[in-house]
C-alpha cells in the first residue's frame, strides 16, 4: 500500500478499456453532502495523471459528469464516473451525492462498485445517514476504507476523528478501524493553526512530505518516534488480529519482529475481504502542486488493498421466464450480462446509459437484448426488446472518450439505447438473461403537477416518461380518483430537480398544485329518496319515477344494488337503468363530490309510462332518488388511513411517537430491532402525512426511514370534514 518504499504513480494516465478484470478496481465514494467527495475525486484524478489544467472543467465544474442543475443547486444530484489509471490499474471512481434525496444514485453506485471509500469531514464528523450506509455495506460484506478530509479546518483533529470513526463504524471491533498514517503538521501560522504538510507511514516509519507540491520521503526525528511507535504497535496488533495466519499473533506476542512485507500483505488481504477498515487523510493539491496530500497513499490502498471484480460473487441471474442461470464470477468469455446503473440524456447523442458488465464482453455497434422487469409499480413497464447499441466510451467531464470494448468487471457509457432504463439488464440477443434489480428506496413525497399550457400538455407525457426512465426512485401516478398526475419523490430537493429537468431538458413547463388524497362518502344511517323525472314538451316525453332506500354497509363493501320491486311497478327492462343511474351518481358523490361507497341501495317501487318511459329517463330518476336520500341523511366523509412503520434510532422514538399522535395517528406498538433502533407501527390518516418524508428527516436528523401502505377508509372527524368541505367549495 502507500507505506511501501518508493511508491509512485508509475504508469498513471487517462483510463482506457481494461484488458482483464484483475486490472480493474470499482470504488464508490460515500459521505454526507459537503464532506468533500467530488474534491477528492478531482485530487485523485490529478495525482493519477488523468487531469491537467487544460482538461479541467471551468466555472465550478469537475471531472465528474457536470450538470447545470448541480451548479445551480450547489450540490451533487447524480452519480458520476471518473475512470483513472494508476500503476497499470484502471480505477473507476464512482462519485455519489451526499444528500438524502438522491439516495437512489448512491444505491446505484453501491451496485456498480466492489469497494467503498467513506469520506468524512474533520469539521463535521459522521452523520447518521453515513452510518446507515456503512451498515448496508457491512450487511453485504463490501470492503471499506475511511478518508478524513478538511483537516485545514479550525480545530480539526485527525486523532479525534479516528476515534469517532471507530465508535461509529467499529461497533463489533473498534480495533479494526485504525489509521495507516498520522498527519504531519507544519509550524503554526499567525492564527495559531498548524497546517498539515505531510503524513507519517506507521508501518515503514517514513515521513511523506507534500509541502513542496510533490511527495518526498525522509526519516522521522527522534522526538516523533514515541508517538509513531505507540500508534504503530496498535496498528500491528489490529492487522495481526485479522490475519489468516493463526501463528502470527503467537509469534508477535513472543517478541518476534514481524517484517513489514508480511504485515502489508496481511493488511491488504484483511481490507479486501472486509475485515479491516483503514483510516487515511487526504487533501486537494495547493495551487500549482501536482499531488494532493494523501492521494498517492489512497490510490495505493485502492489498487493494492481493494478487491478485483474477480473476487465478487456472480450476481443472481435468471432467464427472462424466471429459470435460474449459473454464471462464473466475472468471466470475460462468459455469456453477456450487464446492468444499466444510470441513465441520462445528452443533447447531442441522446440517451446515454452507464453500464457495469458482470459477465462477458460488450462491444460497440452490437445488438443486445434489453430486459426490464420488476418496477411496474413506478411507471416502468416490463419490457424485453432487442436494441443495437452505439459507441462505448469513458466519461471525462462533459467529454466522452471512445472505448473499443468493455470486459466483465469494467464500466462504460453506452450510447443509443433508446429503450433501456436504469436497472435494466443487457444480455446477448440469442441468450436473454435478467438480473435481480437492486433495492430502491420508496418515493414517499407526492408532487401533483399539471401542464402550464396546451403546448406543455402535448409534451408532458413524453417528458415524464423520460424522467422516470432515468430515475427509478421516482414513481409516476395517474390517480384515477383525484384525476391528478403525481410524481412521487424522495424529498423536496428531489422534486426540485425533477421540475428543473422537465423544464430544461424536455422543454415542459408545469405548475405544482395541491396534492389531493382520495376521499370517499358514505351514509351514516338509513335514508330514503324518491326520484321523479317527468317532462312533457311536445312530441316524445320522458317519464320515470323510482323510490329507493339507502343503508350503510361495513367498510370495504362498495356499492350493493338490490331489486325489491313487486307488481311490475318498474318494468323489468328499466331496473338495470335505475342501477346504472344510481351508480353513476354514486361515482360523482352526493355531498362534497367524492365517490359514494359502502352502501346498499334498494329499489322499492316506482312508476312507468307505456310510451314516455325510457332507459335514459330511469337513469335520471335513479340519480335524483339517490341525491334526495342524501339530502335527508347525515353523510360521512371517509378518509384513507395508512399503516405507517417508522424505523428510528432509540433516542428519537419519543419525538416520533409524539409527532404521529399530533397527526391524528394511533400508535399500535413498538419493536426493538438491531443497532439501537426501534420500529414504531401506527395508523395515520393519509391527509396528515403528505409531507412526512420531509418532516421525519428533520425530526430524526436524517436517520429514520418509514414505509406506508393503504389500510382502509374511515370516517373523518366532523371538524376536519367541515374544513375539507369549505376548502372544496372555495376551490
Amino acid at each position: 500500500m502507500g507505506d511501501k518504499a518508493n511508491a509512485h504513480p508509475g504508469a498513471a494516465g487517462r483510463a482506457t478499456a481494461a484488458d482483464q478484470p484483475a486490472s480493474v478496481r470499482n470504488v464508490v465514494l460515500v459521505g454526507h453532502s459537503g464532506s468533500g467527495k467530488t474534491t477528492l475525486v478531482e485530487a485523485l484524478a490529478l495525482t493519477a495523471g488523468a487531469v491537467n489544467r487544460a482538461g479541467r472543467v471551468e466555472d465550478g465544474g469537475t471531472v465528474s459528469d457536470y450538470d447545470e442543475i448541480e451548479h445551480r443547486q450547489q450540490r451533487s444530484v447524480q452519480l458520476s464516473l471518473v475512470p483513472v489509471t494508476f500503476d497499470g490499474i484502471k480505477v473507476n471512481l464512482l462519485d455519489t451525492p451526499g444528500y438524502a434525496d438522491f439516495v437512489g444514485e448512491l444505491r446505484a453506485g453501491l451496485r456498480a462498485a466492489d469497494a467503498a471509500l467513506f469520506v468524512v469531514s474533520a469539521a463535521d464528523g459522521v452523520d447518521g445517514s453515513t452510518r446507515m450506509v456503512w451498515e448496508e455495506c457491512a450487511a453485504v460484506g463490501m470492503p471499506r476504507a475511511i478518508v478524513v478530509t478538511h483537516l485545514e479546518a479550525a480545530r480539526a483533529d485527525f486523532e479525534e476523528m479516528t476515534r469517532i470513526c471507530a465508535e461509529a463504524f467499529g461497533a463489533d471491533d473498534p480495533d479494526a478501524v485504525l489509521p495507516l498514517y498520522l498527519p504531519l503538521r507544519g509550524p503554526e501560522g499567525p492564527d495559531g493553526h498548524a497546517p498539515v504538510t505531510g503524513l507519517t507511514g506507521l508501518l515503514s516509519r517514513t515521513l511523506f512530505d507534500y509541502s513542496s507540491g510533490e511527495r518526498s520521503e525522509s526519516e522521522p526525528d527522534e522526538d516523533r518516534l514515541p508517538a509513531i511507535e505507540e500508534a504503530r504497535n496498535r496498528l500491528i496488533e489490529g492487522i495481526i488480529a485479522e490475519s489468516e495466519d493463526e501463528t502470527l499473533m503467537d509469534r508477535y506476542l513472543g517478541g518476534e519482529q514481524i517484517d513489514v512485507k508480511t504485515l502489508i500483505d496481511d493488511l491488504e488481504r484483511a481490507v479486501a475481504r472486509g475485515a479491516f477498515f483503514p483510516v487515511l487523510a487526504a487533501a486537494p493539491a495547493a495551487e500549482g502542486a501536482r499531488q494532493g496530500l494523501g492521494t498517492v497513499e489512497l490510490l495505493e490502498l485502492v489498487t493494492r488493498g481493494f478487491p478485483t471484480p474477480l473476487e465478487r460473487e456472480a450476481p443472481h441471474v435468471t432467464t427472462v421466464d424466471g429459470r435460474p442461470r449459473e454464471l462464473k464470477p466475472c468471466d470475460p468469455d462468459g455469456p453477456l450480462v450487464a446492468e444499466v446503473v444510470k441513465t441520462s440524456s445528452d443533447p447531442y447523442v441522446g440517451r446515454v446509459s452507464l453500464v457495469r458488465v458482470f459477465s462477458g464482453t460488450l462491444h460497440p455497434e452490437e445488438t443486445v437484448h434489453v430486459s426490464g422487469h420488476g418496477l411496474a409499480d413506478r411507471g416502468h413497464e416490463d419490457h424485453d426488446v432487442d436494441e443495437r447499441i452505439g459507441a462505448l466510451s469513458a466519461p471525462f467531464g462533459k467529454q466522452q472518450r471512445a472505448l473499443t470494448h468493455c470486459i466483465a468487471g469494467d464500466l462504460a457509457c453506452v450510447a443509443k439505447l433508446g429503450r433501456a432504463e436504469t436497472g435494466d439488464t443487457l444480455s446477448a440477443k440469442d441468450d436473454p438473461l435478467l438480473m435481480e434489480p437492486w433495492q430502491m428506496p420508496d418515493p414517499l413525497l407526492p408532487l401533483a403537477i399539471r401542464a402550464h399550457s396546451k403546448a406543455d400538455e402535448d409534451k408532458l407525457s413524453q417528458g415524464l416518461g423520460r424522467l422516470v426512465a432515468e430515475d427509478p426512485t421516482m414513481r409516476l401516478e395517474h390517480n384515477q380518483h383525484t384525476h391528478q398526475v403525481v410524481l412521487w419523490c424522495l424529498g423536496e430537493a428531489h422534486s426540485d430537480v425533477a421540475l428543473e429537468r422537465l423544464r430544461s431538458r424536455y422543454g415542459v413547463q408545469v405548475d405544482v398544485v395541491p396534492h389531493r388524497v382520495s376521499l370517499r362518502e358514505t351514509f351514516a344511517a338509513k335514508s330514503a329518496g324518491r326520484g321523479r323525472h317527468v317532462k312533457q314538451s311536445g312530441g316524445h316525453g320522458q317519464y320515470a319515477v323510482c323510490e329507493i332506500e339507502v343503508e350503510p354497509l361495513p367498510g370495504g363493501s362498495g356499492i350493493e344494488f338490490v331489486d325489491r320491486v313487486v307488481g311490475g311497478s318498474v318494468p323489468r327492462q328499466f331496473i338495470p337503468s335505475v342501477e346504472k343511474g344510481v351508480r353513476a351518481q354514486a361515482a360523482k358523490g352526493v355531498a362534497a363530490g367524492h365517490p359514494l361507497v359502502d352502501v346498499r341501495i334498494t329499489l322499492l317501487d316506482g312508476k312507468a309510462h307505456s310510451v314516455d318511459s325510457s332507459d335514459a329517463a330511469f337513469q335520471t330518476a335513479g340519480a335524483l332518488a339517490l341525491r334526495e336520500a342524501a339530502a335527508d341523511a347525515r353523510i360521512h366523509l371517509l378518509e384513507p388511513v395508512a399503516e405507517v412503520s417508522v424505523l428510528v434510532g432509540d433516542e428519537y422514538v419519543g419525538t416520533v411517537m409524539s409527532d404521529l399522535s399530533g397527526r391524528r395517528g394511533r400508535v399500535l406498538g413498538t419493536e426493538q430491532t438491531s443497532g439501537s433502533r426501534t420500529l414504531v407501527r401506527a395508523e395515520v390518516p393519509e391527509i396528515e402525512i403528505g409531507r412526512y418524508a420531509v418532516d421525519l428527516r428533520s425530526l430524526s436528523h436524517g436517520t429514520a426511514r418509514f414505509h406506508r401502505a393503504y389500510a382502509r377508509h374511515e370516517p373523518m372527524p366532523p371538524q376536519v370534514a367541515e374544513k375539507v368541505r369549505q376548502q372544496t367549495e372555495a376551490g
